[in-house]
């Protein structure tokens, strides 16, 4: 495993970050995640292979992922070896102050992820989404305070405009208050519409970018119009799941054809463009089988040349602005 800087900070992390949405308690909604004991032997592959980022959310599985991500990271590795990050906004309760980033949402939620990740802090606590009803200068003085008081080590952000991005940050330098520093957006082969702003924003401000759904929904992993059980269950994203007729079918053939000639998974393919994006630190690998860790492992070693990497972005065309 290789390892790089978080943005400007001090902070080492694995070049592959472990996204931990697919583990939790099953629904009738989300069918397609692991228990605890189905998790473990893929966890214990990532921190042995030398991955020591791990992302979470309070929303993701109604909390029980941070349950188990929790109880898992502590069976591996003492705390201080590990990269921790969660994120607050998503609706934990259908009752007034049960969403958003208000100074009340995040001083709560921020004990209640520790209390299910039973741990003292996390290492990067997120915003998920901006909050369009509360004030900026709240949500940042309530991030600050999470700071002092040792409940995160950095905060950073998810999903949202560049002009949001930069609101958000001028009104944590003007009160001297803890800044942001890294961007969890999305970006794939599929979805480049944050190369327009956000990541240029982000190279100027020397914030880490951590890209999630970069294998494009799953679609970047497989020829074109194949199924799995997430792709014909998930009801959250099923739109990022679709196999709708747009240029993603010829992004995806791209895809196969450079794989096939490099003798190596479509995912590797996928992931290694990601990877080579200088203002990228760690993408966030969605994890459900052993196979999806290894080929995120081995995508790190895999070097796309110019033409390669011209014959990917070829197929694409502007896409109307999602994720937020």
């Amino acid at each position: 495993m290789k390892y790089t800087r978080l943005g400007k900070t001090g902070l080492e992390v694995s070049r592959i970050c472990f996204g931990c949405m697919s583990f939790g308690k099953k629904t009738d909604e989300r069918p397609w995640v692991l228990g605890l004991d189905e998790a473990r032997p893929i966890f214990r592959h990532a921190y042995e292979a030398g991955i020591n980022f791990y992302d979470t959310a309070n929303v993701y599985a109604a909390g029980t992922s941070e349950e188990i991500t929790g109880a898992l990271l502590a069976e591996l590795a003492p705390r201080d070896e590990l990269v921790v990050a969660t994120k607050v906004f998503g609706r934990m309760s259908p009752k007034p102050n049960g969403q958003g980033l208000s100074r009340k949402a995040i001083l709560a939620e921020i004990d209640n992820s520790l209390s299910r990740l039973k741990m003292d802090y996390v290492d990067l606590y997120q915003i998920h989404r901006f909050d369009p009803f509360t004030p900026v200068e709240e949500t940042m003085e309530a991030l600050n305070d999470v700071v002092r008081a040792g409940k995160a080590r950095y905060i950073g952000a998810s999903s949202m405009f560049a002009w949001q991005f930069a609101k958000l940050q001028h009104a944590a330098e003007s009160h001297g208050w803890t800044k942001f520093v890294s961007m969890q957006d999305q970006l794939s082969l599929t979805y480049r519409e944050e190369e327009r702003e956000m990541l240029p924003l982000c190279v100027d401000q020397g914030i880490g970018v951590l890209p999630w759904s970069p294998l494009g929904g799953g679609k970047l992993t497989r020829p074109w119009g194949t199924k799995t059980d997430r792709s014909t269950t998930d009801r959250y994203n099923k739109s990022m799941y679709d196999d709708g007729e747009d240029n993603a079918k010829n992004v995806v053939a791209a895809v196969e054809k450079v794989a096939k000639a490099r003798g190596v998974s479509m995912a590797e393919v996928a992931l290694a463009w990601v990877l080579q994006k200088p203002v990228v630190t760690s993408p966030i690998i969605g994890v459900s089988k052993l196979s999806h860790l290894q080929d995120a492992i081995a995508a790190v070693d895999l070097t796309l040349s110019d033409d390669e990497i011209a014959a990917l972005e070829a197929p694409y065309k502007p896409l109307a602005v999602t994720g937020f």
